[in-house]
């Protein structure tokens, strides 16, 4: 019963990890978009209108 409980904590903290990892890899993308962006500070973003049909 102890082995089973020790691999569910280990199955649920590296589950953590990885999600922790997830978060500091979309952090880091934004920060590198961002630091691109302030090399061409007169271009404006891209914004696509979408309407609904009725």
């Amino acid at each position: 019963m102890k082995i089973i409980v020790l691999l569910l904590a280990l199955v649920f903290a590296f589950g953590f990890a990885v999600k922790q990892a997830a978060e500091n890899v979309k952090e880091i993308t934004i920060q590198q978009e961002i630091k691109n962006l302030d090399s061409y500070p007169n271009l404006l973003p891209v914004v696509e209108v979408v309407a609904q049909q009725s």
